[in-house]
């Protein structure tokens, strides 16, 4: 079994499937298009498939012929399939036209599962055990994967996964063919910060008449900085950026309110407890010292990413030993991204690996970064990162049924 010479043999049908894929990008949960792509592209695989009933998700099952008749091991595979809300602006000839954009690599994490659905059913002979292919709609901001754990995806095999990989291609930062990955930590937790600010409109000309949400929601955007170097650890960080503001209709009027929504990231569950309540004191108060109202709304969105330290040290080795010892490196640090394959780690031990997919030629730090309606990826990798999906699946499953890599 050679599964980085058959993943390379593959290489054609699955850049044709990655483009047919970019071409249609959709958004959010409800993606009939890409799940119809996805289920034509594993047709006569020899799995079970089901499809979800809160979004247009896929999960596929593969039994191992090399299976124990007792106790099974199951490994879950993932890949996110939704788009973001992005004019594509890169002139390839198979670029979207639709207003959507695979411009986080989504369409390159999908096409690379169904490459390891492929190559794991070829060498269904050497599986020791069960595979879950987790092919989730809605990861940019929607919970995509937490409705279709919901949905039961994690006991799909008709037990509880017992280890999850997951990848995300980079359009920059990373060179090419380089997979990445740390234990601990990997990826910020996100929350979401909605602040109303309620005054008293007035004559712009007399400010003293009114009570001005203005002023008053301009301080609390930058006390949110203070916030954060005041309240937190410099070396346990919170990240807090305001990308929303709405206030006012004219330069001479004084509105009766004002708004803003910002985005908060963290590493650690002790800044996940005292958060909420740190900025809703310093809201409050500046609101009182200004005689007007505020309304927050401080939801959390996806909790932090933390990977097995045991899985990604499996991980290394498989990639290692699979590509080459310069085709992985350790992380030093988190990234301030956030991802919600995070509801999985939860839940289940594993490992989520990043793998560089910036262009041939480029400077991998000056390349247009994920989520850019410029962000191009080398689709190059594809054939790696099937490969790497089906050995960390076929080695582990060989390793709990008393195996040797």
């Amino acid at each position: 079994m050679n599964l980085k010479d058959d993943a390379d043999e593959m290489q054609g049908d699955l850049v044709a499937l990655r483009h047919k894929l970019h071409r249609e990008p959709e958004i959010g949960l409800e993606l009939p298009r890409t799940q119809e792509r996805v289920l034509e592209a594993l047709q006569g695989l020899p799995l079970e498939i089901s499809t979800g009933t809160s979004s247009t998700s896929v999960t596929a099952v593969l039994r191992g012929a090399a299976r124990d008749s007792g106790d099974t091991t199951t490994v879950l595979l993932r890949a996110d399939m939704d788009a973001l809300p992005v004019d594509e602006r890169t002139g390839v000839d198979f670029a979207s036209t639709n207003g959507a954009m695979h411009a986080c690599g989504h369409d390159l994490h999908t096409t690379a599962l169904v490459g390891a659905a492929r190559l794991l059913s070829h060498h269904r002979d050497h599986l020791a055990g069960d595979v879950v292919f987790m092919f989730q709609p809605g990861e940019e901001g929607w919970g995509g994967a937490k409705n279709m754990i919901d949905e039961g995806v994690l006991d799909a095999s008709g037990s509880r996964a017992d280890y999850a990989y997951g990848l995300h291609v980079m359009a920059n930062g990373i060179p090419a063919g380089l997979f990445v990955s740390r234990p601990g930590p990997i990826m910020s937790a996100s929350h979401t910060l909605d602040v109303t600010v309620r005054g008293a409109g007035g004559h712009g000309s007399s400010p003293h008449r009114a009570k001005d949400p203005i002023t008053a929601a301009a301080q609390m955007i930058t006390s949110l900085q203070v916030i954060v170097t005041r309240d937190f650890d410099a070396f346990d960080p919170v990240v807090i950026t305001v990308g929303v503001v709405d206030a006012g209709t004219a330069n001479n009027v004084i509105p009766d309110s004002a708004h803003f929504g910002a985005t908060v990231r963290h590493w650690s569950a002790e800044n996940e407890e005292q958060l909420g309540a740190v900025i809703r004191r310093g809201l409050e108060g500046i609101a009182a010292a200004h005689g007007v109202e505020v309304d927050i709304d401080f939801r959390a969105q996806f909790p932090l990413t933390v990977n097995n330290a045991e899985e990604v040290a499996f991980s290394e080795g498989v990639i290692r030993e699979l590509l080459g010892e310069e085709h992985y490196l350790e992380s030093p640090r988190p990234t301030s991204s956030s991802e919600d394959f995070s509801y999985v780690l939860d839940r289940v031990p594993g490992a989520f690996i990043g793998l560089g997919a910036a262009m041939p030629g480029c400077d991998p730090v000056a390349a247009p970064t994920n989520h850019s309606p410029r962000a191009q990826f080398f689709e190059g990798v594809l054939g790696d990162a099937a490969a790497v999906y089906s050995a960390l699946a076929v080695e582990k499953l060989a390793v709990t049924a008393g195996g040797t890599r």
